[in-house]
């Protein structure tokens, strides 16, 4: 009863620590629909997709991020009857040749030499034929994302930066076949009882990718390939049942807090990919009949003796090519005797080796402190409604980030959206759609704008208004409640001064609502009051700000009084500018009032001023009061006031540098002429 008590409690920390099914489940679906969209077969260019733990739901603090990239226009082929399946001038197809290669692995041959120039510069020849060597490529793509980009592996590793963090990141560069390895079908026959036979389908006709590294005891290291199964991994965690997905979270942190707590980064023999296989075996072998929360320990005290026996052994199987033992390349020998003794003094202690964990400690103490504690397992009650809203229109706001790059590319996009209204969806996927939708209206609007601005007759201008003005007014019909501030910003753009600031006036209203949801910012009792029990897609219309994001790719300039931050962000390789919407309001609201009110100029310059000297995170993030700071400055210069913009700019030059823009900021100071 005892440890029945300790899995439910443990169950309840891990929904809170890796997220309840409703939180996972919008995770995967927000990820799923923005990739669908950016991504559709009709653009030409190169996959880039969230990979890893990331993809498959978890949100753990301080992991890095993985991203899988490949050419869209190249194919491997496992024999040459799969040419029929391409139109080779649209395809570049290459040979998989195993026949030398360790299981799991696999040299890549091209047998006709008309392909893409970086592959062909990452090419050597062996026995007369031309294969492309692993790490070659590497070499060639390391520094494709980001220039400052290291080799890591099979991947290219770095430090984003998103928001006001930095977050590492894994890509892997790598080739996708659209048919399952004929050294894989074993793994077809052992699915009798999980994963059900509708995701086996799938993930064949999905079929796998290939990675950049070769096996270190392989006959030909430099050039071999490794066969990935990611999306099919992917699909398999999307299987399991919230039990399973947690006991492989708690063997997540009990990897990382635990075994390879305060180890070197060369001795951490065990990652989280012999986790994950471990647990897919323990579910498809039944090593557990049934996966409930009362039983959670139970499942990773299966899964962690799992582990131990496959470290004395020397073998860990692959899940899906059984034959490839993923120890062989570092748990051998002394590493390994030491890494099993590691382990089993672990086992020696029971279920209590959890208490070293310092997320999962506190769980089990609860359960032995006070043994007659009832714990509630429904994910239901784990979190409340507005807890998880926050984290589902946070995953939203970061996964829209689409730039498209010219109007072609928007009429792609929104002929996607279109394709996929008729697609079943969850309520996660709708809104997604929506804001989605949203932007890329709110993309092509400006880019017409642009476009005829200095080329169109007058009746191509009317025109072309007219359509941009009818397009930004659906985008803030389906989008948050600061997607208005995109039609101020377009009367402004086009001296609109009055339509201007009614529209700002009417923003000013919603944004004060007592109920707005801003950055994780909400009083909970307004917000249910006013929107709770509502769908998302209401919630979002009538509730939650986001903040302003300017495009900085394609010389689009929303304001001309910032184009010098927007033109410095660019230089420094920032795709957008993050602008709070408050900021941008009172911006705004001063810079049309100077045309047709000087008072009421007057009014929003010191609103922009007591908001940004005062406000303690709630209405500024803290990572954007390097914008903040650098807009009070603009004004305030434009008012004459060169002392007060001084000291803002100074502010601003002190702050996170999240936009990048101090190059415009010191030249502002040194225009000042103080």
């Amino acid at each position: 009863m005892a440890i029945q008590k300790m899995s439910e409690s443990v169950y309840m920390g891990m929904c809170l620590e890796m997220g309840t099914p409703q939180q996972v489940a919008s995770r995967r679906d927000i990820v799923d629909i923005a990739e669908m969209l950016k991504y559709n077969e009709m653009l030409n260019k190169p996959i880039t997709v969230l990979s890893g733990s990331s993809r498959e739901g978890f949100r753990l603090s301080g992991s890095d991020v993985d991203y899988m990239r490949w050419p869209n226009n190249h194919r491997v082929i496992w024999d040459f009857s799969q040419v029929q399946f391409y139109n080779t001038q649209e395809h570049a197809l290459i040979l998989c040749d195993s026949s030398e290669s360790p299981p799991g692995f696999t040299l890549l041959w091209l047998p006709l030499e008309s392909i893409g120039r970086i592959v062909l510069s990452a090419c050597v020849r062996m026995n007369g034929m031309l294969y492309i060597s692993s790490s070659k490529y590497r070499e060639v793509t390391c520094s494709i994302i980001l220039s400052d980009s290291t080799a890591h592996g099979p991947c290219s590793s770095g430090i984003h930066r998103e928001c006001g963090c930095e977050l590492e990141y894994d890509h892997a560069h790598c080739f996708v076949s659209d048919f399952w390895p004929p050294s894989a079908s074993s793994w077809i026959d052992r699915c009798h009882s999980w994963p059900p036979p509708h995701v086996v389908n799938d993930i064949i006709r999905n079929g796998c990718h290939f990675v950049a590294i070769g096996h270190k005891l392989g006959n030909h290291t430099d050039n071999e390939w490794r066969i990935s199964f990611s999306r099919a991994e992917y699909k398999l965690v999307c299987s399991m049942n919230h039990t399973q997905f947690l006991t492989y979270g708690l063997l997540k942190l009990f990897l990382k807090e635990v075994i390879n707590n305060g180890l070197r980064v060369g001795d951490k023999l065990l990652c989280s990919y012999h986790i994950k296989t471990a647990v897919f075996w323990a579910i498809q072998q039944n090593a557990l009949p049934h996966w409930h929360p009362n039983n959670l320990l139970v499942g990773f005290w299966v899964c962690f003796k799992r582990l131990l026996k496959w470290v004395y052994e020397g073998n860990c199987p692959n899940f899906f090519i059984p034959e490839n033992n993923m120890f062989l390349n570092n748990i051998y020998g002394e590493a390994q005797r030491t890494l099993f003794t590691r382990l089993y003094r672990l086992y020696e202690k029971g279920i209590a080796l959890l208490l070293h964990s310092r997320s999962i400690r506190s769980y089990i103490i609860n359960v032995l402190v006070n043994p007659r504690l009832t714990v509630c397992t429904v994910g239901l009650s784990l979190i409340s409604e507005v807890e998880l809203d926050k984290n589902i229109f946070n995953e939203m706001f970061r996964n829209d980030s689409t730039c498209p790059t010219d109007l072609r590319m928007c009429r792609k996009y929104l002929h996607t959206v279109e394709q996929s209204i008729g697609l079943p969806l969850t309520q996660y996927h709708i809104v997604m759609l929506q804001k989605f939708t949203a932007t890329i209206l709110q993309r092509t609007a400006f880019m017409l704008h642009n476009l005829y601005n200095n080329t169109g007759s007058n009746k191509q201008l009317y025109i072309v208004d007219k359509m941009a003005c009818h397009m930004l007014k659906i985008a803030a019909r389906f989008g948050s409640v600061s997607d208005m501030l995109y039609i101020a910003m377009y009367y402004y753009k086009t001296f609109r001064y009055r339509e201007a600031l009614s529209v700002i006036d009417i923003t000013k209203v919603k944004l004060a609502q007592p109920y707005l949801m801003y950055n994780c910012h909400v009083d909970r009792e307004w917000y249910i009051e006013a929107v709770g029990g509502q769908s998302l897609s209401t919630k979002m219309r009538q509730a939650v700000a986001q903040n302003i994001i300017l495009d900085n790719d394609n010389e689009i300039f929303f304001i001309s009084e910032i184009i010098p931050e927007q033109q410095s962000s660019n230089q420094n390789n920032e795709r957008v500018l993050f602008i709070p919407p408050l900021v941008l309001l009172y911006l705004l609201e001063f810079l049309c009032s100077r045309h047709v009110d000087t008072l009421k100029a007057q009014r929003a310059l010191d609103d922009l001023q007591v908001l940004v000297h005062h406000d303690q995170g709630e209405l500024i993030p803290i990572f954007l009061r390097d914008i903040s700071w650098e807009i009070l400055g603009i004004c305030q210069q434009i008012a004459g006031n060169l002392q007060a913009a001084l000291y803002s700019y100074q502010q601003s030059l002190g702050e996170y540098p999240c936009n990048r823009i101090q190059t415009a900021t010191r030249q502002r100071i040194q225009d000042l002429h103080l």
